[in-house]
């Protein structure tokens, strides 16, 4: 992997896209048109299950998971090893209804990781909230893949030329998620305050602490 390599490590397919996309709306519409039809479920009950899901979600998940790893040096290697497990550890369920993978990605003093989902928008929503709509549009999905330092200083992140940057294309199966460099000066930091200092766009890569 090199820097300001599109992409960064692709050794897993895509496996979606407008088409792949529309496939997947289809069938998901057809399994909830026979689940009610069962009775087993009705469209209210799957509205009313989103609806919870998503009230639970939100950036705070995903600072909670980076202040753990910056005070607990084990944890940390661990959500690296298996981002899932961790996520078990502290309470924290990614998915809803499937089971999907994620990967943490660490930036240092010479590698800064970017996230980005090239085909639609695939986004870890439960640790980062509902994705913003420059993360779902064209231009940054487009753009991050060739020109990942222009794109980053135009959302004021000016990275030393030396720096090797890593662009990470999400799946529907597979999650990113950034563990920024932990702010100078926050030795004496609580957890909590070191959580409240993790931004959303820091969690994607598009912003520094």
């Amino acid at each position: 992997m090199s820097g300001d390599h599109p992409h960064g490590e692709q050794d897993h397919g895509h496996g979606h896209g407008h088409e792949g996309s529309a496939t997947m709306a289809s069938r998901v519409a057809g399994l909830v048109e026979k689940l009610a039809h069962k009775g087993l479920v009705t469209e209210e009950q799957i509205d009313a299950a989103i609806v919870t899901f998503l009230a639970k979600a939100g950036p705070s998940n995903g600072a909670a998971l980076v202040a753990r790893a910056w005070v607990d040096p084990a944890f940390k290697a661990r959500l690296l090893q298996d981002g899932n497990a961790a996520l078990d550890e502290l309470g924290l369920d990614m998915s809803h209804w499937a089971r999907v993978t994620l990967r943490a990605v660490e930036n240092t003093e010479h590698v800064h990781n970017v996230i980005v989902c090239t085909l639609c928008s695939c986004y870890p929503i439960a640790l980062l909230g509902p994705s913003p709509s420059w993360y779902k549009s064209l231009a940054y999905r487009a753009r991050v893949v060739r020109d990942p330092r222009g794109v980053l200083a135009e959302f004021g992140v000016e990275l030393d030329p030396r720096t090797e940057i890593r662009v990470w294309d999400s799946t529907a199966e597979l999650r990113y998620v950034v563990i920024p460099r932990r702010p100078a000066g926050t030795q004496t930091w609580t957890e909590d305050e070191l959580g409240a200092a993790v931004t959303r766009d820091a969690l994607i890569g598009t912003a520094v602490l």
